[in-house]
């Protein structure tokens, strides 16, 4: 086993950071036959098209529908398994702090806490590599930062730039950019990285 190294506590984000939705966002589309021409199979094109064509409502309704009952179109990003089993074999606390309504904001009342923890339950990663009391979802963006401050975090990792350049975040804490398809500019406030696996030799390397 590596060395443990308690002296670091790792949040990290849930949407499009842990869970990816890529191509769950297309299929569902299609399941409600919302597409009528070729998309791209990515969130942001299907995002994108629907509100070209004056869809805004089908739009938000569908992320609530992904996010509830359809949390099994989703996927792991790749490499965040091995990132966490690495930081467990090294004894490194992690904990998974993320903010999102309990409802979706149109559409049938779906738990989307509960759907996330099933996602997270599903993929092995709740109980599995982070302990379920290390899951955090927080109904606003001031909770989840006060989260991340009470917990005593010294890393983040957010797919969000305006999360990270908040005024409010605590300080003191190391800001990680998940930028997988790099289309963020660098920024002094935070360090960018394209992977999990670029995130890992980042933080595993000795002088972390």
């Amino acid at each position: 086993m590596a060395g443990a190294r308690r002296s670091l506590r790792i949040g990290i984000d849930f949407d499009n950071t842990i869970a990816c939705y890529d191509t769950a966002f297309h299929a569902a589309a299609l399941e409600r036959q919302l597409l009528h021409e070729e998309v791209m199979p990515t969130k942001g094109a299907v995002r994108d098209y629907l509100r070209r064509v004056g869809r805004e409502d089908d739009w938000t309704e569908l992320q609530g529908y992904i996010y509830g009952p359809r949390m099994s179109l989703a996927a792991l990003f790749p490499g965040l398994t091995e990132f966490l089993a690495e930081a467990r074999a090294r004894e490194i606390e992690v904990h998974i702090i993320s903010h999102k309504t309990l409802h979706p904001y149109m559409g049938p009342k779906h738990d989307l806490h509960a759907a996330a923890r099933g996602f997270l339950l599903e993929k092995g990663i709740c109980d599995g590599l982070v302990p379920s009391e290390h899951v955090h979802f927080e109904l606003t963006l001031p909770e989840k930062l006060a989260r991340i401050g009470t917990l005593g975090c010294t890393h983040f990792i957010d797919d969000l730039p305006e999360l990270l350049a908040e005024e409010r975040f605590p300080d003191g804490v190391v800001k990680l950019l998940f930028d997988p398809n790099e289309q963020h500019e660098p920024d002094p406030r935070y360090e960018r990285f394209a992977g999990w696996h670029e995130i890992a030799d980042r933080l595993f390397r000795d002088d972390a």
